[in-house]
């Protein structure tokens, strides 16, 4: 029973910061924490405690799982405002659900996510490049924090500094991993607001249903187990919110943003007044965004007003200088994280590193890095120390999916000229998917192929009339 629960609330577990399942005497029997030092002890040492044990502000009055218990009905984005045994203070929100077996209820299935954590020990490596100085720093990215000596980033990073001036929308392109969040975060921590909130959300990784009350808020009453809670829009205010591909929103929601931009204001899910906001919005788009436009996945009007500003993020492969300099970085990052003294990669690895096309791009990189410190039994970091598949000249690409436009069965060559663009991009995009489809196991499968998140792939399904 406890299985089936963590299987559901794991397909929304990258919008969450931590998942739990808690039985009807309140104990944890399933924990799993996804942010590195976010409480001063690890998910396995509180599994098999009872949650008032664990949290020490908690009891059957205030507590959401024990109201779940009791009344059977799920609680959405409740406030959490916790202290633990060891004295972590923890403010976010919870969305807790009733586990059933027949007919009775078992268990409550809890996901949090985090605004505020007093005890996470992260650091970033800041690098002055004019010093060559390296130094701890609290865990936000600056405009240092960009690693480059890339005539173009180093471009980028004189624009920041510009645009950290100004309240203007930012719309920033870039392929996964190519340090969006960084730019955003930069941005802000070099404006006048940086003494106010960011807040970050990925609209992909969350579910469309639940990213309108995220963004927005609820009022008490608009659903069932709906409470008074504030959205991220309203907690940002004064500072930034940053939406990362926002691509992947529904348009239905995009136009809900439109409308907030314009009146500065938001109206939470069931309110009937408007609360007005002072947030700067940075957004970001992981493909060119006039393909997102004519692909129906972004809405022209919402890409006119965020683009007042224009970033475009190169990737790693395009910058190849910066691959010495980045691997460096992360060997230094990773000696000060994990009490090592690794002295750097031998010259096979660092010809393998420049021959790759890096298709994570600056992540990949950085997890790489990071695997082979748990490998390695040298002072160097060697070919046994790296991934299979950066040793092959293989590169990752959709297999089975065809390159070249072709008109399938939706659009026959004697009719295809009483067809506009529109309709023509929407067949090719069909016969995509559904040979996709066809030719993968499962459906993540075919939408890592596409390079789709699997949201965005059910979207298209359901938009495109594709039966699975």
């Amino acid at each position: 029973m406890f299985d089936k629960a963590i299987s559901s609330i794991f397909a929304v577990k990258n919008f969450f910061d931590e998942i739990s399942i808690v039985d009807k005497n309140g104990i944890i029997r399933y924990c799993e924490i996804f942010i590195p030092d976010m409480y001063s002890f690890t998910a396995d040492e509180i599994t098999g405690k009872h949650i008032f044990d664990v949290f020490k502000t908690s009891n059957e009055k205030n507590s959401e799982v024990y109201q779940v218990l009791r009344t059977g009905k799920p609680m959405i984005l409740f406030k959490e405002d916790l202290i633990t045994y060891k004295g972590d203070k923890v403010k976010g929100y919870s969305s807790s659900y009733p586990i059933y077996k027949d007919k009775e209820i078992v268990g409550v299935a809890v996901a949090m996510k985090v605004v505020d954590s007093n005890f996470s020990k992260e650091f970033i490596m800041i690098v002055d490049e004019d010093k060559g100085v390296k130094s701890e720093g609290r865990n936000n990215y600056t405009i240092d924090s960009l690693i480059t000596q890339d005539p173009y980033m180093l471009e980028i990073k004189k624009k920041i500094k510009k645009i950290a001036k100004t309240d203007s929308y930012v719309l920033i392109q870039g392929k996964t991993g190519t340090g969006k969040e960084i730019v955003a975060q930069s941005i802000h921590y070099a404006s006048n607001r940086s003494d106010k909130p960011f807040i970050s959300q990925n609209c992909a990784a969350i579910p469309a249903n639940l990213l309108e009350s995220t963004l927005f808020g609820t009022e008490k009453g608009s659903f069932t187990g709906a409470i008074t809670n504030k959205g991220l829009f309203e907690l940002a205010d004064g500072g930034t919110i940053f939406l990362d591909e926002i691509n992947s929103m529904e348009i239905s929601l995009q136009s809900k943003i439109l409308k907030a931009i314009e009146e500065r204001s938001i109206r939470r899910i069931g309110g009937h007044k408007n609360i007005k906001t002072d947030i700067r919005i940075i957004a970001a788009i992981n493909e060119d965004p006039f393909e997102s436009i004519l692909g129906n996945r972004l809405r022209d009007d919402l890409f006119y007003r965020l683009n007042i500003v224009s970033l475009k993020l190169n990737e790693l492969r395009e910058r190849k200088n910066d691959i010495k300099l980045l691997t460096d970085y992360y060997i230094d990052f990773y000696n000060n994280a994990m009490n090592m003294n690794l002295k750097g990669i031998d010259q096979k690895v660092e010809k393998i590193f420049q021959d790759h096309e890096w298709r994570g791009n600056v992540r990949e990189l950085r997890n790489i890095i990071e695997s082979a410190f748990n490998l390695t039994e040298s002072e160097l970091i060697t070919i046994e120390d790296v991934p299979d598949y950066i040793l092959s000249k293989k590169t990752v690409k959709p297999k089975n999916i065809r390159t070249k436009m072709t008109i399938n069965d939706d659009i026959n060559s004697d009719n295809k000229i009483e067809y506009g663009y529109d309709e023509l991009v929407k067949s090719f995009e069909k016969s995509l998917i559904k040979e996709a489809l066809n030719n993968s196991k499962s459906k993540a499968e075919a939408a890592r192929k596409l390079n789709l998140t699997r949201q965005t792939l059910n979207y298209k399904m359901e938009k495109l009339c594709i039966i699975d």
